[in-house]
Formats: structure tokens, C-alpha cells, sequence
């Protein structure tokens, strides 16, 4: 499954380019720091450190390929490019710090921070499509109508070893690297950190990590052709890509061990796992490894250290609490019922009495008098509750039937 183009970006990993690249890319972009997750470790054994990612500037790893991808660029240059978003500003960050236009295409449903990010970064936007894919063809297109630099956002070799900075800081920070676990969209970072990890250190293990709704990565390998899926929507849309790259499909081969597939739930609890006992926010795309733990899929090695890459942090502040508030409901921190009072004046006190006394912290109450069976002179009530959690939620329930109240959750 090698390619000539694959055979450049060994060459290329396996020689002085990537410390080039660190140097180079080190002039704008930060060394992230690997942050020990107590709470990973007691949960799962072994050592889990974080590589936090989403603390570099722009939000995302991105900015190392882009920045490598750049700096050969003459003056005067114009870039453009398809991205979901990380891509997108990155390049925007890197054309701007060299004086170079960007324009750059995005889904139509692009996150709304990522989409002023990239205009704060002096990028042009262009909204259209559906996914990464459309994006990245729209671009290759306006790249041959006005004679500006088309950028990939994984299929390049420089971007590739503008990525590869993130595992030579890896090999730095973490002494007894066992297992790397990364976010895997088209390959590019991934691609990066395996080259130069599993050539400083055969041993080391490297698994990839796609997410259930885009993960055209297991068939790919299996048939050895970049084959396409069809994409859902989903929160992890930075690594929503649906076909592998020509020149990464074949370096993901090579060096990657394992390619395994989270769900959109436990991509959300990752994230809400990250931002409780963590400290930090991350992006869907960025969060797939801790889900990939929860999930069982990928085990932190019992001898040195488990390093998850937390790609990006660019999320949608919106998105951020709908998930949040996901997870508080789950896990009965969150309660909202439905029951029914006298609809006369003083109806609802005597229900808020009986919450107020189980402990229950009222967020919400809303009258439903319609689409639901009422007697005469009888309101619905919905209430959404704060609890301690799912036993409390139980002894509130239990007291408001015990009150007399029939309820039902929502």
C-alpha cells in the first residue's frame, strides 16, 4: 500500500526535518504541556497523562502544519483551504504572522466561534457543504481559478511534519512513553506523531481513534485503498472526514497499531469528564481518546506511561452546555418531572413545599394545560430540578408520591 509520496514523508520524518520543523514552528506555536490525570489513573490503572493540545494558540494542533506548510510561501502568497474549523484558523494565524491572504471554506454548519475565530485571524470565510470533504474541494477549485496556494489540511507532507513537532515534544516530556493515543480525522497529526515516535521508539504502541458517525479508517485499512463513508452529524465534526488521504492512509498503515471507533455518548461524557476534573475545555474531536477509554476500546499500558492527545479545544460555548447539561441529567444531578395540581390560586405551593423540603433546588417550573389528560380545575406541572445526585433524585421522587402527587419523568 506504499505510494511515492508516502516513501517522501518517511524520508522526510526519518531525517532533520522535523527538528527543522520544531525550530520553525516553535518561533508561534507552544510546547503544550502533559498534564498527570489522577482521576483517569485510579479509574482505569496505569499511568494517563494528557497531552493538552487544546491549550496551543488557535485553539488546536493545527497550527503546527500549517505554520511548517507556510514558511517556504513567498511574499505577496495567497493560501486557501477546506476545514471544519481548526485547520481554518490555524492557517489563518500563520498566513497573517507571514502577511499572507487566506481565504478559507467551511461547512455550512460550521461552529459560529470557530467561523469568527478565523475572521478575527484576518481569514476571508466562505460557508457552503456539508462536510470537510465538500470544503476541501471547493478550495482545490478556487485555488486553480486565482493561482493561490492550496493547503491541505492532512494530505501534505510539510503539514505532516509541521504535526510530527507534537511527538518529538512527547518523546521530550514523557520519558517512559508506552501507548500514544490520538484523534484520527484524515491522519495528518496522527501520521506526525507515529513516524517520529515509532522511529526514535519502535516499541512504543499508537492507536488512532474515529468516531462512530465518520470512520472510514477500519475499511480503508482493510481493503488498503482510501475508500469513502457516508458522514453523519456529529459533536466531534474536526475529525468528521470522510475518506482517508492518498498520502496518510499509507503512513497510518505503517505505523499506527490500531484504529478503534467511540460513540457520540461517551465522546460527551469525555468531554464533561475533561471540563469537571480536568480543568479543560475540549472539543469533541479532541476528547475521542478519553472516550475511547471509557469505552474499554483502548487499555492504559500496565509499564510506563498512556498519553491521550487532546487534539483541540474550539467548541461551541452552546454545544458545550447542551452537553453538560446532558450529563448532569444522566447522571440524576439534573431531574425534571411532570405532575399534576389543583389549578386554583395557591395550587402549586403546597408542590414546591414538598421539593423544598426533600432538598430539592427548583431551576424550572412551567404550566402545561394542554396535549396532556387534565381533570377540571387541574393544571400539568413540569419542574426541572438541581439534585446531589441519582440517589437524591430517587428521595425527592419518592416524597412527592408520598405527598400524594403522581409523577412522571421527563
Amino acid at each position: 500500500m506504499s505510494a511515492p509520496d508516502a516513501d517522501v514523508v518517511v524520508e522526510l520524518l526519518s531525517g532533520d526535518a522535523p527538528r527543522a520543523a520544531r525550530v520553525l514552528v516553535g518561533a508561534l506555536a507552544r510546547e503544550t504541556p502533559v498534564l498527570a490525570s489522577g482521576t483517569l489513573t485510579e479509574r482505569f490503572g496505569g499511568r494517563v497523562l494528557l497531552k493538552a493540545e487544546n491549550l496551543q494558540r488557535t485553539g488546536s494542533f493545527k497550527l503546527r502544519g500549517a505554520l511548517n506548510r507556510v514558511a517556504g510561501l513567498p511574499a505577496g502568497s495567497g493560501v486557501v483551504a477546506g476545514s471544519a474549523g481548526n485547520h481554518a484558523q490555524a492557517l489563518a494565524y500563520a498566513a497573517s504572522a507571514r502577511g499572507l491572504a487566506c481565504e478559507v471554506f467551511m461547512p455550512e454548519q460550521a461552529a459560529v466561534a470557530k467561523v469568527a475565530a478565523v475572521q478575527a485571524y484576518g481569514g476571508s470565510v466562505t460557508l457552503g457543504g456539508e462536510s470537510v470533504d465538500d470544503c476541501v474541494a471547493a478550495a482545490r477549485q478556487r485555488a486553480e481559478l486565482t493561482g493561490a496556494v492550496f493547503v491541505h489540511p492532512f494530505d501534505d507532507p510539510q503539514v505532516i511534519v509541521g504535526q510530527s513537532t507534537l511527538g518529538l515534544e512527547l518523546l521530550d516530556q514523557v520519558p517512559d512513553l508506552a501507548t500514544v493515543v490520538v484523534p484520527l480525522g484524515g491522519g495528518g497529526l496522527i501520521a506526525g506523531i507515529a513516524g517520529v515516535v515509532r522511529l526514535a521508539r519502535p516499541h512504543v504502541r499508537v492507536v488512532g481513534v474515529q468516531v462512530a458517525a465518520c470512520a472510514p479508517y477500519p475499511a480503508a485499512l482493510a481493503a488498503g485503498a482510501p475508500l469513502s463513508v457516508n458522514a453523519g452529524s456529529t459533536i466531534a465534526d474536526g475529525i468528521a472526514v470522510k475518506r482517508p488521504g492518498e498520502l496518510t492512509l499509507p503512513l497510518v498503515a505503517r505505523w499506527v497499531d490500531e484504529v478503534v471507533v467511540v460513540s457520540e455518548e461517551d465522546t460527551a461524557e469525555a468531554m464533561v469528564i475533561l471540563m469537571e476534573r480536568a480543568k479543560l475545555v475540549v472539543e469533541g474531536a479532541g476528547a475521542v481518546g478519553v472516550a475511547a477509554l471509557l469505552a474499554s476500546l483502548v487499555k492504559p499500558s500496565a509499564d510506563g506511561a498512556t498519553v491521550v492527545v487532546l487534539s483541540g479545544g474550539n467548541v461551541d460555548a452552546g454545544l458545550l452546555a447542551l452537553v453538560a447539561r446532558r450529563h448532569e441529567t444522566a447522571v440524576g444531578r439534573r431531574l425534571r418531572v411532570f405532575t399534576r395540581v389543583s389549578d386554583r390560586p395557591g395550587g402549586l405551593a403546597p408542590l414546591l413545599l414538598c421539593v423544598a423540603a426533600a432538598g430539592g433546588n427548583l431551576l424550572a417550573v412551567e404550566h402545561v394545560r394542554e396535549a396532556v389528560d387534565l381533570q377540571v380545575r387541574q393544571t400539568g406541572v413540569e419542574l426541572t430540578l438541581e439534585t446531589r445526585g441519582a440517589e437524591h433524585a430517587e428521595s425527592i421522587i419518592a416524597a412527592m408520591i408520598a405527598a400524594g402527587y403522581g409523577v412522571e419523568r421527563v
